[in-house]
């Protein structure tokens, strides 16, 4: 009976470790892609609200909303930024990260706007921006965060019983090829309180051993 249940518990160790490595993706090249990278732009992350009508209303129509994930998309942005600064100023992080408000003046005046900058493949947005690598992703919720409202979002899994509420991805590509790199997939639940900044430093956290660019990353 006992060794059953040991090779069920076995199982489900294994299933949730499988789980855990589809939600990375990392280049097996990335070394050699990536050898020469010194600073990192991040792009204003693509956001997608799924309001209720109400809230619809509420934040002013479609347009207002648009604006709202515009404003969300700069928000993540920032709080990501803010993370890799903190990893660089501990010596966890051997690349550069540029000053969002640089990547976004120079995006401005290359004509590429929030609405537009998908548009354009990583080669030219790190020529745009001169950098190595260039971070980007998109940011699902069903409600608005940057506005510092007590939103509950933690990570699926560590809530029993949870509903899902988002969903966020992070890319990373190489600046010359336009190659992908690593990616990460997380899917949010409602959890305590948080906002934008907790959100991204909860899921970096999670992930910043499985990147490349971190000291403690290990193939």
């Amino acid at each position: 009976m006992k060794s059953v249940a040991f090779t069920i518990g076995c199982l489900f160790v294994s299933l949730a470790s499988m789980a855990q490595t589809r939600e990375i993706y990392t280049n097996a090249n990335f070394r050699n892609i990536a050898q020469n990278h010194k600073v990192l732009a991040i792009l204003p992350f693509k956001t997608t609200l799924q309001l209720r009508p109400k809230e619809v209303e509420k934040n002013g129509g479609p347009a207002g909303v648009a604006m709202l994930e515009k404003r969300e998309g700069v928000a993540v942005q920032s709080a990501m930024h803010s993370y890799f600064l903190k990893r660089k100023e501990s010596r966890d992080l051997f690349v550069d990260v540029q000053d969002p408000n640089r990547t976004n003046s120079l995006l401005e005046r290359n004509g590429i706007t929030y609405e537009t900058q998908s548009g354009f493949t990583p080669e030219e947005l790190a020529r745009i921006l001169g950098v190595d690598g260039i971070v980007s992703g998109t940011f699902e919720s069903n409600q608005p965060m940057s506005n510092g409202a007590a939103l509950a979002i933690g990570l699926l899994g560590g809530v029993g019983g949870a509903t899902n509420t988002g969903k966020m991805t992070i890319n990373i590509n190489d600046g010359k090829t336009g190659e992908l790199l690593w990616k990460y997939d997380k899917s949010l639940s409602r959890g305590f309180g948080s906002d934008t900044g907790s959100i991204v430093t909860t899921i970096m956290r999670k992930a910043s051993r499985q990147l490349p660019y971190d000291k403690d990353f290990r193939y």
